[in-house]
């Protein structure tokens, strides 16, 4: 059995148990202390509405929560895709035309996609979990990615637009899910050769399933409360010299408290990628987590114009405060990065200035390195 088709099971149970009526296996808004992290000062109290400390956007002024902003998760979930190896990293090198003319197909033809491997085929290979090969599994990302890592986000964007006074935070939140979904899908299909259901399975299946899904309250909660999910993205930066962009991707972080104990959790860090271990959390809030897995290098075509990842080992060290990652070191057998280290805004500062550095280095010893700021969605990048 793959890594992928291995966690699909308990992957079912987790959305199961999530889906109970508020308050069964949550606490409510407002009650964080029933469910805090193991060994986790309770943040402040939650207001009754959309905001700070609701559900996923705690509204902290330094780490991974200093960062979100929409324009930012456009930039890490749209383009997440070429941090393979198998891609470029460089712009330039996108076929915008191609891509979109590609998506624009299937989606206003889907049987015509479907029909290209078959029916059963889509089915089992892309919704339902039924292959436990791994080749067969491309449901994996469809599930975590998609339905859970996009229900969250979307819940996180439209916090963060209610937080900052934006008018109509769902339908912002919604409309910036379809961007970032869309650009996604036309930077992953520009030199796809025909029709493919990736398109069609990610924008009419599971994005719209992601957002009914986390529309629920006993969902958010047992995610937010239960799990801790958080939102970990890297810091974005584009360099003016190569036209790349670096340091991009989605990651998400789950922390499920050990019984019988005030201190450890399991922990779970997933994006292109899935490392397990665990967590110590100290009296203070402050966390360190270690997790070793896979992570996806390479996309391959394997037939009937479907893919599947080539995986290599991975690692990585995390350091958060309540649940805002300020310091992460990852690394494995790629190309692009070999080890990559980030330092988010409020780990560093010099006279009462902060700001997100991160430093990478590949297989041939080259050094690539940027600056990040909260405020601007990407930051600057250059390499040596």
């Amino acid at each position: 059995m793959g890594p992928a088709a291995r966690g699909a099971f308990p992957l079912f149970a987790v959305l199961l148990l999530a889906w109970a009526p508020p308050g069964a296996r949550a606490s409510a808004p407002g009650d964080t202390a029933l469910a805090a992290p193991a060994g986790t000062l309770p943040p402040p109290a939650a207001a009754p509405g959309p905001g700070p400390g609701h559900w996923f956007y705690q509204g902290l002024p330094y780490g991974s929560d200093a960062m979100t902003h929409p324009l930012r998760l456009i930039l890490d979930g749209g383009f997440g895709i070429m941090q393979f190896d198998s891609r470029s990293n460089r712009l330039d090198d996108v076929d915008w035309e191609r891509g979109w003319n590609r998506v624009r197909e299937d989606l206003t033809d889907p049987a015509r996609a479907i029909e290209v491997g078959g029916w059963w085929d889509w089915v089992q290979r892309e919704v339902l979990p039924f292959s436990a090969n791994k080749e067969d599994a491309q449901y994996w990302p469809n599930y975590t990615l998609h339905l859970i890592g996009g229900g969250m986000t979307y819940v996180l964007v439209r916090e963060w637009y209610a937080q900052h006074a934006i008018a109509h935070p769902q339908a912002m939140a919604i409309g910036t899910m379809a961007v970032y979904h869309v650009l996604n899908e036309v930077v992953e299909n520009d030199r796809r050769p025909g029709p493919t259901t990736d398109a069609l399975t990610d924008l009419y299946l599971f994005d719209p399933a992601s957002i009914l899904l986390f529309s629920h309250e006993g969902v958010c909660g047992f995610f937010s409360r239960r799990l801790h999910m958080r939102d970990w993205s890297s810091q974005p930066c584009l360099d003016p010299v190569t036209g790349a962009i670096e340091n991009q991707g989605q990651n998400y972080s789950l922390k499920l408290a050990l019984p019988r104990s005030d201190r450890w959790s399991l922990f779970y860090y997933f994006g292109n990628h899935g490392e397990g271990g665990l967590t110590y959390t100290r009296p203070d809030g402050s966390a360190f987590s270690l997790g070793a897995g896979f992570q996806a290098k390479a996309l391959r075509e394997i037939g009937g114009n479907a893919q599947t990842a080539d995986l290599v080992p991975s690692y990585g060290f995390f350091y958060d405060r309540h649940g805002s990652l300020l310091f992460s070191v990852t690394g494995a057998k790629t190309s692009r990065y070999a080890v990559k280290v980030n330092a988010y805004p409020g780990l560093l500062k010099v006279r009462g200035r902060t700001a997100g550095l991160f430093v990478a280095w590949n297989r041939d010893r080259e050094v690539v390195a940027g600056v990040t700021v909260p405020i601007v969605p990407a930051g600057v990048a250059g390499r040596w």
